[in-house]
């Protein structure tokens, strides 16, 4: 039947054309190359219609998932793609054996789109492999994308140099015997890959960043959450909803704040201070101290206290008509203990770790007193809520010690001072 239709159509081209009968094979090489292509183009629809009926249908049948993900309609169509150009390269001999010299032109043609199409197809796996495991909580936090890429820039390295081998018609090996030439260009070329592949294995080697974790970078005004690990970017959700894309290899090169440690741990830090005005510092008199007893978080501690000073007094026979003799109680020590002693009685601390209030240094500000202490909540909203309910208590209890908080004068006080005011 194939050779009836070419005789068919040869004669009606000779016949049409007024094409001499010594010419006559390249009308038969004109049939035959029709007739191919309609064969050819045929056969890929078909393929294409019944792979993308029928492989869904199977692998939804089947009860895992990733073989859905990996035989998907881009993969299907190129392995569609894949049948009618196999059949043009084995055919073209034949097809154009009137014309010869076409033939090394097609076959090389033809195995080239089979090298690239090929290629496609394992890079669309290698994208499948990073969505299923992107997908299992056992490496949703590993850099998964950056394998997953290098993977595919090795799949296209080496099918272009197989293209380049058809082309020329040179073994491979000689090609790659050459690239030493190149081997500073191609550096160059790559010189983000190459950094970000060696940056991907350190981050992943020693468990520096995961998907998830909130970092800071400061070089790069990143404050959020990992989203993204590639081989040449990490993309970083600001808090603010912008997205800051870093090179891999910054995250070596260079510091950051990785809050993974405090996020698995109990509790998240509280370092804050306020500054007492010093000339508010005093010694406790008997009344200031008959007071502060009334306070329940202090009322045991100053009257242990208060007996310890006394034996120390008496026996040292310290003149106490001076306050500055002996031993006394300063209304910021009080002050202190109390604070201490709230931050341990409150259920937003965690009493297993460290509760602390020190004095710093003194500064032109006054006196600064830091809380030193670790809220049980970690999430962000809640977190400066229990800050903002310790500080407006240590502001506001400080008046009962008579301390007073510093502060600088503002319009209203130096209009106090005016005459006329």
């Amino acid at each position: 039947m194939f050779n009836f239709i070419t005789k068919t159509l040869e004669s009606f081209l000779i016949d049409a054309l007024g094409i001499k009968p010594e010419m006559a094979f390249i009308p038969k090489t004109i049939v035959l190359a029709f007739i191919s292509a309609i064969i050819l183009f045929t056969v890929w629809r078909l393929s294409r219609w019944l792979l993308l009926r029928w492989v869904p249908k199977v692998t939804e049948r089947t009860e895992t998932v990733w073989d859905e993900i990996i035989l998907n309609n881009r993969v299907i169509s190129a392995i569609a793609l894949l049948i009618p150009v196999m059949m043009l390269d084995y055919w073209a001999p034949h097809i154009f054996s009137g014309i010869w010299q076409v033939i090394p032109f097609v076959k090389g043609t033809t195995d080239v789109i089979i090298v690239f199409t090929a290629a496609w197809i394992l890079a669309s796996v290698f994208n499948s492999v990073n969505e299923i495991l992107a997908g299992n909580p056992d490496f949703r936090d590993k850099p998964i994308g950056s394998f997953t890429q290098l993977g595919k820039i090795f799949v296209y390295s080496i099918a272009f140099v197989l293209a380049i081998s058809i082309i020329f018609d040179k073994s491979p090996l000689y090609l790659l015997s050459g690239f030493g030439a190149v081997a500073a260009v191609v550096l160059l070329v790559f010189k983000d890959s190459i950094l970000g592949f060696v940056a991907s294995i350190q981050l992943s080697a020693n468990n520096m960043v995961h998907v998830g974790d909130w970092v800071t970078v400061p070089k790069y005004n990143a404050d959020g959450d990992v989203l993204e690990i590639n081989l040449t970017t990490i993309k970083v959700q600001n808090f603010d909803k912008t997205i800051t894309t870093i090179p891999t290899y910054a995250f070596v090169a260079d510091s950051f704040t990785n809050w993974r440690g405090m996020e698995m741990s109990n509790g998240r830090r509280i370092k804050r201070a306020v500054h007492i005005q010093i000339s508010s510092i005093a010694f406790c008199n008997a009344e200031m101290i008959e007071r502060l007893k009334k306070i329940q978080l202090v009322k045991e501690y100053i009257e242990n206290r208060e007996g310890e000073i006394k034996d120390y007094n008496a026996k040292n026979n310290v003149d106490q008509t001076v306050m500055v003799n002996g031993r006394k109680m300063t209304n910021v020590g009080v002050f202190k203990v109390y604070l201490e002693n709230y931050l341990m009685a409150n259920p937003n601390i965690n009493s297993n770790m460290t509760i602390m209030v020190r004095q710093l240094s003194p500064t032109p500000e006054g006196l600064p007193l830091e809380i030193y202490a670790f809220s049980i909540h970690q999430e962000w909203k809640v977190y400066e809520g229990v800050i903002s309910d310790i500080f407006d208590h240590v502001l506001a209890a400080a008046r009962e010690f008579e301390l007073q908080i510093f502060e600088n004068p503002t319009g209203a006080d130096f209009r106090k001072l005016s005459p006329e005011a």
